[in-house]
């Protein structure tokens, strides 16, 4: 096993460059277990939406009633009947919902004809939605008693208005199981484990291959007594060993930062993500290896490649912030679709056969990547050997 023992050695000696990955790996690693802050809680919470109420209509109990409800479900500031006070006061978000009752509003009601109210708004916004939901809710519960019960004083009628107004609808959230904490964590850890992946495998494997196909070496070992076959042999058992010695280094951290959570469904798929990933990323390493010709030019292409697609790929951006042409350019990386896998794996509460076939089609396509790199790369090869 000289090959595979020279192998090692030539990655021993290259040891300072690999371990510097592997350092700001690990540190990156502790950094986000650290500070990382779990999201809040998605449950649906009521807001109250300032607002200014300004009533042009005199005294009435039905525009008091108005008032009363949406003063229970927003809060009412009180801003002078002045259009340039009112307009600061929207504009400095000290409100965002002005209403306006016009003179003649309460007869108009009373007698069942449509009526409506002025309202100025911080336009586009949520607020504006909800107000005008909460008034056409009283509203149309006024003009349905006004409808059926003509006649009706507005004494009773408040009554029956708070008393249908008060009602309301208890909801309960179904969940389908919950989502460890662990989960987004994790995914944080193994998007970020394909940068240095990708990294130490290049520079690692292209040491090695440097060395291996310069012209000189590679005639004396073609004279060697060594078989052509079983040095090739050696030397992909070499590579492959390093891609899995590498790939155990990295996971090794999640092993001590989740503890359990990487014995899960979860954690097992993330694990198997990145083994695949780890193998595409050898077969890409082994074809950068074959064509650089010096160690600047390894250099500058470890960096570039993991960097590059790295940032494109949603490792350092996530790719619901990337744009739709960075995203297609990113899917002719397996970066990409490693990427995309651990977003759905973290994502899911439970695995069914719907998200599992999406996650494994995913998989599927970073392994094809791997594969038809690994072709070209024979192919390669063959061509170059007549040239020893």
């Amino acid at each position: 096993m000289q090959v595979y023992k020279a192998f090692f050695k030539v990655i021993q000696k290259n040891r300072g460059q690999i371990l510097i990955y592997l350092v700001v790996f690990m540190v990156l690693a502790l950094l986000l277990s650290s500070t990382y802050n779990p999201p809040q809680d998605t449950d649906f919470t009521k807001v109250k939406v300032n607002i200014a109420f300004i009533n042009n209509d005199g005294d009435s109990q039905l525009v008091d009633g108005l008032k009363i409800y949406l003063g229970e479900n927003a809060n009412l500031v009180d801003v002078p009947d002045d259009t340039q006070k009112l307009q600061d006061a929207l504009f400095f978000r000290q409100v965002e919902y002005i209403l306006r009752v016009p003179a003649g509003f309460t007869e108009a009601m009373l007698s069942g004809q449509d009526v409506q109210l002025e309202k100025t708004t911080v336009p586009d916004s949520t607020s504006n939605i909800y107000m005008d939901l909460l008034i056409n809710k009283y509203l149309n519960t006024v003009k349905t008693y006004t409808t059926y019960l003509p006649g009706l004083n507005q004494t009773d009628l408040n009554q029956y208005l708070k008393t249908d107004l008060a009602k309301q609808s208890e909801v309960t959230m179904i969940s389908n199981g919950t989502h460890s904490a662990y989960a987004e964590k994790s995914g944080y850890y193994f998007n970020f484990l394909s940068y240095s992946t990708f990294a130490i495998l290049i520079l690692g494997v292209c040491s090695v291959m440097l060395v291996f196909n310069d012209t000189d070496l590679k005639r004396r070992n073609l004279c060697s007594p060594i078989r052509s076959t079983n040095m090739n042999f050696q030397m992909i058992l070499g590579n492959v060993s390093f891609a899995v010695l590498t790939w155990l280094v990295l996971i090794s951290a999640s092993f001590v930062m989740y503890g359990s959570f990487m014995f899960t469904a979860t954690g097992l798929l993330l694990l198997l993500n990145s083994f695949v990933f780890t193998l595409a990323a050898l077969s890409i390493s082994y074809l950068i290896g074959n064509l650089v010709k010096s160690r600047g030019a390894m250099s500058a292409v470890a960096n570039v490649f993991a960097l590059g697609t790295s940032f494109i790929s949603g490792v350092f951006v996530p790719q619901a912030l990337l744009g739709a042409n960075v995203l297609t350019i990113a899917s002719f990386t397996p970066t990409y679709w490693y990427v995309k896998a651990n977003n759905e794996i973290t994502a899911a509460v439970n695995f069914n056969a719907d998200n599992l076939q999406s996650i494994f089609t995913s998989m599927i396509l970073v392994l094809a990547f791997g594969v038809a790199v690994l072709g070209v790369t024979l192919v390669l090869i063959k061509q170059r050997r007549v040239e020893a």
